[in-house]
């Protein structure tokens, strides 16, 4: 089911304004985009992907996933299988006895989806460490320290629990409940959620899908629950998710303009903007829902600055949203189709083959030098060598091979193991660079093999959240 296209004037979008933020997000220090669609009225009117990054391709959306834990949840409260003001131990009976405090039994549904459970900062570590099997009975365990429902902490628990709350009255995984609901109806493909021990899946994090399912739940909720005539959600539940329930952190400075989007507050897992509101995943996955304007931005990246990059945003495309049809810009619309048709990252610089060393680089291997390999913990050695199709560098993790095809030059995509992009070069015959993006996911890891003393050493871009292992850096099967 593709989504209804159209140029940009005809929406009303001046193209010039999408090539400005194009210009912008790919010359910022610290951001690193991987996709953007641009929807208005309804309409697809822009939309790119930087390769190796692909339309197809799921992508890891970190927090974004609470998104989609609150439109199951949403869901479930249509149906009448949750209400918002019963107490979150009445889903979890087998644990009654043990939750004595208070304030923890006093604990509400809409509590945790709002992320005002009362505790002042982040429970994840705690609550695993009191129960490492059940992250439920973990965060019931910690009482509060305010009164549920007056105060704001970002708290990773607090969804955990709203989706273990879903699963526990539909006796399915999110996605199942999700899939004739929602994904079917909305046209997403593919997905896959990440699961904890006891077999949930996380509900805060972990949710792979293509930047397309960011642009059809941006669009299902600026449509207030509506897609195509049907009926998926009710206004109901859009309004109270979207709305501010508890204020969040103070402001960044003293006039309005300077207030960061961290600061305007936040709703049933959406979080308030300086513009509209929005999905936000970390690195900088984005579903930016924009009334005032009609319009929505689906946004993947490797952003260390995020806010930089909603900054871009405000900066470039909004003034680009315009109240009447765009003309005369046929120009500027022939520039930008060519632009998004080419997006790339740029492949590490250098020779594809060692230069006037090839025997000494031929079977060599690498082991981590001082700190060097500290990011990958398993990470033990690598071997380069020449093959068929170009040179190869095998690493070795925790006992594990992991062989990256340098291929000619530019990009070299795999999917066996796990989808990556390799690029590597030598910069001289003592020091060859190789960039591995582990395709569905936001991360890029930089290696570096330096002949003269045989050492290793790989960085991430952006440090991986949920463990730094090689092998799993793709979505869950």
């Amino acid at each position: 089911m593709t989504l209804p296209q159209s140029t940009p004037g005809a929406q009303g979008v001046d193209a010039s304004g999408v090539l400005a933020f194009l210009d912008a997000v790919e010359t910022a220090p610290g951001i690193e985009p991987h996709s953007l669609m641009v929807l208005r009225h309804g309409h697809l009117v822009a939309a790119g992907w930087w390769a190796p990054y692909t339309p197809e391709r799921r992508q890891l959306l970190y927090s974004v996933s609470k998104s989609f834990t609150a439109t199951a949840a949403g869901l479930a409260v249509d149906e009448g299988l949750v209400r918002l003001d019963d107490p979150v131990l009445s889903y979890f009976p087998e644990l009654d006895a043990g939750i004595t405090d208070p304030r923890s039994r006093a604990l509400r549904v809409r509590h945790v989806a709002a992320m005002a459970s009362g505790h002042a900062d982040e429970t994840l570590d705690r609550a695993r460490a009191l129960d490492p099997g059940d992250l439920v009975r973990g965060f019931l365990l910690l009482p509060p320290d305010h009164d549920p429902g007056t105060v704001f902490a970002y708290n990773q628990p607090a969804t955990y629990a709203l989706a273990a709350i879903v699963q526990r009255v539909t006796g399915q995984p999110l996605t199942a409940y999700l899939r004739p609901r929602l994904l079917d109806p909305l046209g997403i493909g593919d997905v896959a959620w990440l699961r904890d021990r006891s077999g949930r899946e996380l509900g805060f994090s972990g949710l792979h899908a293509p930047t397309d399912a960011l642009a059809r739940l941006g669009q299902l909720y600026l449509g207030r629950g509506e897609w195509r005539g049907r009926r998926l959600l009710s206004e109901r539940w859009v309004a109270e998710a979207t709305r501010e329930h508890v204020a969040t952190a103070g402001a960044m400075g003293d006039g309005e303009g300077d207030r960061q989007d961290w600061d305007r507050g936040y709703g049933f897992q959406f979080w308030r903007s300086r513009h509209g509101y929005r999905a936000d995943g970390a690195y900088g996955q984005f579903a930016l829902v924009l009334p005032e304007h009609d319009a929505v931005v689906a946004l993947t990246a490797a952003a260390v600055d995020t806010q930089g990059l909603l900054r871009l945003v405000w900066d470039h495309l909004l003034p680009a949203f315009r109240t009447a049809p765009v003309t005369g810009r046929e120009d500027a619309e022939a520039a930008l189709a060519e632009r998004l048709a080419g997006l790339a990252l740029a492949p590490v610089s250098g020779k594809t083959a060692p230069p006037d060393r090839a025997e000494a680089w031929s079977g060599a291997a690498f082991t981590p030098g001082d700190g060097g390999c500290a990011d990958v913990p398993g990470l033990t050695g690598a071997v380069v060598a020449p093959g068929p199709d170009g040179w190869t560098v095998t690493l070795t993790e925790a006992g594990r091979p992991l062989e990256l095809g340098l291929g000619a030059g530019g990009w070299s995509v795999s999917e066996r193991p796990l989808p990556l992009a390799v690029s590597g070069g030598w910069s001289d015959g003592d020091r060859l660079a190789v960039d591995v993006v582990f395709l569905e996911t936001p991360h890029r890891l930089r290696l570096t093999c330096t002949l003269p003393d045989r050492t290793l050493s790989a960085r991430w871009d952006t440090t991986p959240l949920h463990g730094p292992a090689l092998h799993r850096m793709a979505a869950p099967s």
